[in-house]
């Protein structure tokens, strides 16, 4: 009998680790937007700016070291930083200046 799996049950094997890969990345998201919910909720009571473009810049150049460390295609890496900040951007921009809570 020989250790190889058939394909089938390799497929499946792989296919669970990204399902379960999936949904911790799910949960990190939602994490991630609870915080930058309250950052969003603290520049709005103290009138703010939603944006911090050196803040901005910091991120971009430690994600792509982290990236680059982590094997992964950096332009892939900023396209989803990109696309994660814009989203947080716009929802700050979305809560009202001077907020009481």
């Amino acid at each position: 009998m020989t250790d190889i799996q058939p394909p089938q049950a390799e497929l499946l094997e792989l296919r669970n680790s990204i399902d379960n890969i999936d949904a911790a990345m799910v949960h990190l998201l939602a994490e991630r937007f609870r915080c930058t919910r309250q950052i969003g909720a603290l520049k709005a009571r103290h009138n703010l700016p939603p944006t911090d473009p050196a803040r901005e810049h910091a991120q971009v150049q430690r994600l792509r070291s982290r990236a680059e460390t982590a094997g992964l295609d950096l332009e892939f890496a900023q396209a989803y930083l990109a696309f994660v900040t814009s989203e947080v951007i716009r929802r700050h921009k979305e809560l009202p200046r001077n907020m009481s809570t």
